[in-house]
C-alpha cells in the first residue's frame, strides 16, 4: 500500500492530486495547439470545482497562474487573451504576516476588553455615573461567566471578587451593586427589591392577594 506521505507533495492542496497529475500529463503533449486546448479544459475543470470563486477579481488570471505553478513553470501554450503569467521568482514571495497580539489575560472567559473597561472605571470620578458603569461591567462579566461555565453556579459575590482581583483593589464597588441587568441603574435597585418583596408577601400580586379577587373577579361580585 502506498501512503499519501510517500507520494509527490501537493503544490496546491485544495486542487487535489488528480489536477496536479492531469497537468503533469498535459505537459507531455507535443503539439502546442493540442497542448493549449488540453490546458484550457483543465482551467474549465478547476473553475467547475470552485464555482463560488468566479466573482472574485482576476479569477481567470489566478487560475492560469496556478496552472503555471503546477506545471513547474514549464507551460508552453497559447494563453487566453489578457492573461499574463507571473515570473517564477514572484511565486516564492510570501506575504508579510502580522504578529498576533500577545496579551496577559488573567481570566480568559471574560475576554481581553474587560481590562480596558475596568481601567476606565478606575479613572472615573466617584458618583452615579461610575456606579452605573461598574454595574454594566459586572453584568457583562456575569453573562460571560454563564456563557462559558454553564454547569457552574455564578452569583454576585463571585463577580465582586473577580472585579477586585482584576482591578487590583483600585476599584471601589458600591454596596448595592447589582449584576443581573445592565439596563437597570443603581437608583432603581431599591425599587426592584421592594417590588420583589411585595410579590413574595402576596401584595399587588394576582395569585396571592385577596383584594384583587374581590375587586376584579366578576363572578365573586355576582355571588355577593
Amino acid at each position: 500500500m502506498e501512503y499519501n506521505s510517500q507520494k509527490e507533495k501537493l503544490v496546491i492542496p485544495e486542487y487535489g492530486r488528480n489536477i496536479q497529475n492531469i497537468i503533469k500529463e498535459g505537459r507531455k503533449i507535443e503539439d502546442k495547439g493540442m497542448r493549449s486546448a488540453y490546458m484550457f479544459k483543465v482551467a474549465d475543470l478547476i473553475m467547475q470545482m470552485h464555482p463560488h470563486n468566479k466573482n472574485l477579481d482576476d479569477y481567470v488570471q489566478k487560475i492560469w497562474n496556478h496552472i503555471y505553478l503546477l506545471s513547474e513553470f514549464d507551460l508552453d501554450i497559447n494563453l487566453p487573451e489578457g492573461v499574463h503569467l507571473k515570473a517564477p521568482e514572484e511565486f516564492a514571495k510570501k506575504e508579510a504576516y502580522l504578529d498576533y497580539p500577545v496579551k496577559n489575560i488573567k481570566f480568559k472567559h471574560y475576554g481581553a476588553n474587560i481590562m480596558n473597561l475596568i481601567q476606565k472605571a478606575v479613572e472615573m470620578e466617584d458618583g452615579p455615573a461610575k456606579n452605573e458603569f461598574i454595574n454594566i461591567i459586572g453584568s457583562y462579566m456575569k453573562l460571560a461567566y454563564k456563557t462559558w461555565n454553564k454547569e457552574h453556579y455564578v452569583n454576585d459575590e463571585l463577580i465582586l471578587a473577580d472585579l477586585e482581583k482584576l482591578s487590583e483593589g483600585k476599584l471601589s464597588i458600591p454596596e448595592d451593586a447589582y449584576f443581573d441587568n445592565p439596563k437597570v441603574s443603581f437608583n432603581d435597585n431599591s425599587k426592584r427589591r421592594k417590588r420583589n418583596n411585595q410579590n413574595r408577601s402576596g401584595k399587588n400580586n394576582r395569585s396571592g392577594g385577596g383584594d384583587y379577587r374581590k375587586s376584579n373577579n366578576r363572578s365573586y361580585k355576582r355571588k355577593r
